[in-house]
């Protein structure tokens, strides 16, 4: 084990990291293994770990120190930071940067920084096509990411910035599944009018990532997009429908609407999906199914998911 290159995976019990994680382990001749890194090491998913061979560490985005030491003697790192948990966009960026800034300091040769797009190179905080939150951002979750590239890229740690997508895991956990109605009907709510959304299964996340590390310096430098596929909101209702044996309404809302849904972070989730449908193309061109396929030969579509998964989504 101790010749293998150790990658270090932030988040490892998470939906991105936890993928990558259960990724470098399945390839038992593989030249990697896993550090887990994890703020609690005693939780379930962090035991599970430990229990399938991965090293697992503690370490806390909010402690620089604790990063430094914990990317020490790794080769890689997977670097992810979780919006959802704060909602503080001036907080992610923090930790955005100490990852950077440990990841040089430790000399890891390849980092994968898991980003998304600044939406403000294509909507100025100036246009009124879309409200501006929290003062300086369109989509908060996007902008703090996308602003967060900098910190990589001008370390000079070697960096391969991976745009990801929505995970059809939200239809699970996150409320953006279908529901039943008042009158019995079940409909799925997505302001996406008929543009197509790039999704794909959250563990598919992982298994590509792992395709990145596995392809050396490929992809040092460069900025890459994937997905599973890339569906319209009605794509998506009739895939629900065969899955789940009952008829389900696609029911698009206007993004003003959807911003006013009142769940915590509404007005974001409302922004983001304006900016994926009005930007359709320039956002469907960067996410790649086929450059996905090629990092994972067993990418998911999202029938294949739904076999799994259908079950689990809460209808009520």
């Amino acid at each position: 084990m101790s010749e293998k290159k150790v990658i270090a995976v932030v988040g490892a019990t998470g939906a991105q990291g936890g993928g990558l994680v259960h990724a470098i382990l399945a390839d038992k001749s593989g030249e990697f293994t896993a550090r887990a890194l994890t703020r609690d090491v005693n939780s379930e998913k962090a035991k599970a770990l430990s229990q399938m061979g991965a090293e697992v560490v503690k370490a806390d985005l909010d402690d620089y120190e604790s990063l430094k030491k914990s990317f020490a003697g790794a080769y890689g790192v997977y670097a992810v930071t979780n919006f959802w948990e704060h909602f503080s966009p001036e907080k992610e960026i923090a930790q955005a940067e100490s990852i950077a800034k440990a990841a040089k300091e430790a000399n890891v040769k390849h980092v994968i920084w898991s980003s998304l797009d600044d939406t403000r190179k294509w909507i100025p905080l100036s246009d009124n096509r879309m409200p501006t939150l929290k003062e300086k951002y369109k989509v908060p979750h996007f902008d703090a990411k996308g602003e967060s590239n900098k910190f990589f890229i001008e370390s000079g740690v070697p960096t391969t910035i991976f745009n990801t997508v929505f995970y059809w895991e939200n239809f699970v956990y996150f409320g953006q599944g279908p529901k039943k109605a008042s009158d019995g009907k079940i409909v799925l709510t997505i302001p996406m009018d008929d543009k197509k959304l790039p999704s794909i299964a959250a563990e598919d996340i992982g298994k590509c990532a792992y395709g990145v590390f596995k392809n050396g310096d490929k992809y040092i430098g460069k900025t890459i997009g994937i997905a599973g596929e890339q569906l319209t909101g009605k794509q998506f209702a009739e895939a629900f429908a065969k899955a789940l044996g009952k008829d389900v309404v696609y029911a698009p809302v206007t993004p003003e609407v959807y911003r006013g849904f009142g769940f915590p972070g509404a007005d974001d989730m409302g922004n983001m999906y304006q900016f994926k449908a009005e930007f359709e193309e320039d956002y469907c061109n960067s996410r790649s199914v086929e450059l996905a396929r090629s990092l994972n030969p067993s990418l998911l579509t999202f029938e294949s998911w739904l076999k799994e998964n259908a079950a689990k989504i809460p209808l009520e």
